[in-house]
């Protein structure tokens, strides 16, 4: 019997990635995904533990379903990291869920809702040891130009404020020749740009006798139809020289990398376990700028970590400042239980560490907005995925360096590369135009991407000793 279902998502790439596998193995059953709780028939919650916020979002919507729930009779379920940390305790919480899959069991959506059904409440959390469960997608649609590839699961690293390892296990990495033929498949449906997905990238087939990540890079570089690569997330210190000199030499592998440092603290890196200096981190990005000089960095860091004071603090102050990153995801710290931090002392009031991530974000925002205008006036490639969010006749894309670029446009753009000049630079985004706008004289069809050739004519006027690469 064909349903109609909703699923809501929390968290990173990774559970995006989990919630498209669940939709497009329910979808191939003939079942409807829409898009407002209030329409589905069944409600799929993929859910996140990593910081408390997350985790108070998901009980909050959790409030609001149940009223759906009792007003409609709903089937609903939790999947994902929650599912995973709580298991069948989960109940104490929300007992009036009807079933519950950890991340290694999304592949069982169909049969998790059919016996929650048929039987009663459902559960189903295997050992995060096992291998994993990878489901490709192959029906793809012309919107579809981005795609998320699975390389691996789980995390060795066990951070002392991280619950990752404990809901998604130990690394398991999956073969290269199946990642191969994934991204061949993507390629031959129109898709243009992967990203590759895992805790720690660089730690991919370690220990085994399959391809390392950066061969992992050079094989997909190779792949036609396939315009751009991106991966997330990488660890310091496993940053290699190898990967740092894939930026460069391959011409897919666009000039971004998104690297965690946390705190610029050395005092407070030993204590999350990190394994690396703040030094080690300065070094790993003088070596990825001497390699690129224009790539984005960009980094996750937590201010008021058991232990912080104030000279600790200006470290991490020291290290945005020298450093000067594109972007930054910046949180106070939050205790997670089972994690190495949990039984440690919180040292910082609530209110400093907020008073600490004010001055921070209001650092970086200066930083990314003085980066952002820098490039007004300089003409960047950008990859057209569909209509902007601010709505009207606006398109959106992305530079190779990751930057959000919204201008007009029409939906035959959508896939397209184009040349783009940059009118302004906004804290979160650029405003561009097509450069073919001021290009009739040669082209003469507005509304148009300009061919090949004409492109070469504009590039060979450009002074390419001023332009800005994005």
């Amino acid at each position: 019997m064909a349903m109609k279902f909703c699923i809501e998502t929390f968290g990173c790439q990774m559970n995006e990635h989990d919630s498209e596998k669940m939709a497009y193995l329910l979808a191939s059953r003939g079942h409807e995904q829409v898009f407002d709780a209030e329409e589905a028939e069944v409600v799929i919650v993929n859910t996140c533990c990593v910081r408390k916020k997350a985790e108070e979002k998901f009980y909050s919507l959790m409030g609001r379903l149940k009223r759906i729930k009792s007003k409609k009779g709903t089937i609903l379920g939790v999947t994902g990291c929650i599912a995973q940390l709580e298991k069948e305790g989960i109940l104490n919480r929300v007992p009036f869920i009807d079933f519950s899959l950890g991340p290694s069991n999304i592949g069982k959506i169909e049969t998790a809702i059919k016996n929650s059904i048929e039987k009663g409440k459902h559960f189903d959390f295997s050992e995060n040891g096992g291998a994993p469960i990878y489901i490709s997608i192959p029906d793809r649609t012309e919107r579809d130009v981005k795609a998320y590839v699975s390389i691996m699961k789980g995390c060795n690293n066990f951070c002392s404020y991280c619950i990752v390892p404990y809901v998604r296990g130990r690394e398991v990495s999956r073969r290269s020749e199946d990642i191969i033929k994934e991204v061949r498949g993507l390629a031959e449906s129109g898709v243009k740009e992967v990203t590759l997905l895992g805790q720690n990238v660089n730690s991919y087939n370690k220990g085994t006798s399959d391809m390392g990540f950066p061969e992992l890079l050079k094989a997909i570089n190779k792949i036609e139809g396939i315009e751009r690569i991106r991966f997330v997330t990488s660890h310091p210190k496993d940053l290699s020289d190898a990967l740092i000199n894939c930026f460069g030499d391959l011409e897919k592998l666009c000039e971004h990398i998104h690297l965690p440092f946390q705190s610029g603290s050395d005092k407070i890196l030993e204590s999350m376990n990190r394994g690396y200096t703040s030094e080690d981190y300065r070094r790993k990005i003088d070596l990825l700028r001497n390699r690129v000089p224009h790539i984005a960095i960009t980094a996750d860091c937590i201010v008021g970590f058991p232990g912080e004071d104030e000279q600790d603090f200006e470290k991490t102050m020291e290290l945005i400042r020298d450093v000067e990153f594109d972007g930054l995801f910046s949180f106070v710290y939050s205790p997670r239980k089972y994690t190495l931090a949990w039984s440690l002392e919180m040292t910082v009031p609530r209110e400093e560490a907020l008073s600490r991530l004010k001055v921070l974000q209001d650092t970086q925002k200066a930083i990314t907005l003085k980066k952002n205008r820098a490039m007004e006036g300089s003409v960047v490639q950008i990859l057209i995925e569909g209509k902007s969010k601010n709505g009207g006749e606006e398109y959106t894309g992305r530079t190779r360096t990751n930057k959000i670029v919204n201008l007009p446009g029409e939906r035959g753009m959508i896939g397209n590369l184009i040349d783009v000049e940059i009118l302004k630079g906004y804290a979160n985004s650029l405003k561009g135009r097509p450069v073919y706008q001021q290009m009739e004289a040669i082209d003469g069809k507005k509304g148009e991407v300009l061919p090949e050739k004409n492109m070469e004519v504009l590039h060979a006027q450009r002074n390419e000793g001023c332009r800005h690469h994005g």
